[in-house]
């Protein structure tokens, strides 16, 4: 059973609410969860309608992709999944999630964050590496009937927390990044109208638009440098954008081969 929604968190909510269509309604709230995408998946497979949304204070078995853990401290960061049941927007989910959260930071804190292939949120410094602060995860559930639901879970690092010692120099968040506090309300319903506001133009059919505002938060997609494993050995190139199916573009040499899914490393 969830705990009661809190009321700054509703506060926030409806300040949204003319943006957000289903999106945030109904909230499931938990001041501690194992992970809200384990959640919001127990609640689809009970009918919970598209735009039904999880959030927790804290999770115990949060994760990212390849099932690495997601450190989820109580009172640091966004911890949210959201339902998504429409099949036309399904292919590019984790692009408009990337967009929702990184305008969502964007909208609620002036934060220039960027969107780092495929999935990452980070901020870009002056010197030294970029630094991740938030990521989304989408983990679909299929019949031979065919989709019947996608989970959409993201998680933001608000303010400075103990971090494991193999993420320090890795991570940040907006508080940090700002030098002061924000409000962590303002930036879910933003990102929650923004993800909205997206899944509504890929439900038209309108994919084009989705890429569009992807390309330009991530400059990163072209002329960077990378490195990824293939089955026999490791291949170098430079990011040369993304196609209209979301996969990265990289030259290698005279080539350009597509990258779908795995790891990429970025120099």
């Amino acid at each position: 059973m969830s705990d009661p929604v809190p009321e700054d968190v509703s506060r926030a909510l409806s300040t949204t609410a003319h943006r957000r269509a289903t999106f945030g309604t109904p909230l499931y709230y938990f001041l501690e969860a194992g992970s809200t995408n384990d959640i919001a998946a127990s609640l689809a497979e009970q009918g919970a309608a598209q735009g039904t949304t999880v959030l927790a204070g804290s999770q115990t078995a949060g994760r990212g992709r390849f099932s690495r853990i997601w450190f989820s401290p109580p009172g640091a960061g966004l911890y949210v999944s959201v339902i998504c049941r429409h099949s036309r927007a399904a292919p590019f989910l984790t692009l408009a999630g990337g967009v929702a959260v990184a305008d969502g930071i964007r909208n609620a804190t002036g934060l220039p964050v960027q969107i780092k292939w495929p999935n990452d949120v980070v901020v870009e410094p002056d010197r030294g590496p970029r630094r991740k602060l938030a990521g989304i995860l989408a983990e679909a559930t299929s019949t031979p009937e065919g989709l019947q639901y996608v989970i959409l879970g993201f998680g933001i690092n608000l303010r400075s927390a103990a971090y494991p010692p193999e993420l320090t120099d890795r991570v940040t968040s907006i508080e940090v990044e700002l030098g002061r506090v924000v409000d962590g309300n303002v930036v879910l319903a933003e990102t929650l109208a923004v993800l909205a506001e997206r899944c509504a133009q890929l439900e038209r059919g309108d994919s084009a638009q989705v890429l569009s505002r992807w390309r330009e938060l991530s400059p990163s997609c072209r002329g960077a440098a990378i490195e990824w494993d293939t089955a026999s050995e490791p291949v170098s190139g430079i990011t040369a954008g993304i196609d209209d199916d979301g996969a990265l573009r990289v030259r290698v040499g005279q080539q350009i081969q597509r990258i779908i899914s795995g790891e990429v490393r970025w120099k």
